[in-house]
């Protein structure tokens, strides 16, 4: 029989490790991964406020949407802004943490259309008057950031943390 050898392993991927991996994403889904929060999160960076706004705009129920704002709130995601004193009633805004999802909700708003929906339901155009297409880029080299241009290791280990 011939002997085959297994391809040679992308420079990008990083070594399995032993146990649960510590990752800013896994840490990140501890608080946005979820359906309801992100649609919710959505909601309010569209500027949609109120509570019964946000059940209607997402189709979440009433106590499910209770309770990952709650979250949210408590993860410092949003604020709750009282603008009824009776009955008691409240807006939802983001924080500077919610407002710097934007990105990842755009990311995954265009990955959405691009790879899920098989009849886009939406476009988003830029400001310039053409479709949005997001690419990663290096601020400091301006280099496109894609998998073989870049590595993860633990912060521990990087100079810019020592």
């Amino acid at each position: 029989m011939p002997r085959t050898e297994s391809p040679a392993a992308d420079p990008s991927e990083i070594a399995a490790p032993q146990g649960p991996r510590d990752c800013p994403i896994a840490d990140a889904l501890q608080v946005v991964g979820e359906r309801w929060t992100l649609l919710a999160i959505r909601e309010i960076s569209y500027g949609v406020h109120r509570f019964e706004q946000i059940v209607a705009a997402t189709g979440a129920t009433r106590d499910t949407l209770a309770m990952r704002l709650r979250k949210l709130e408590s993860s410092g995601v949003i604020t709750r802004r009282q603008y009824s004193e009776r009955p008691p009633r409240y807006e939802y805004h983001l924080t500077e943490a919610g407002t710097a999802l934007r990105p990842a909700l755009l990311t995954l708003a265009l990955w959405g259309r691009r790879w899920v929906q098989e009849v886009p339901s939406n476009i988003i155009t830029h400001a310039c008057g053409h479709p949005l297409e997001v690419d990663h880029v290096c601020r400091s080299c301006g280099a496109p950031a894609v998998a073989d241009s870049y590595t993860i290791t633990s912060a521990a280990d990087s100079p810019a943390h020592s």
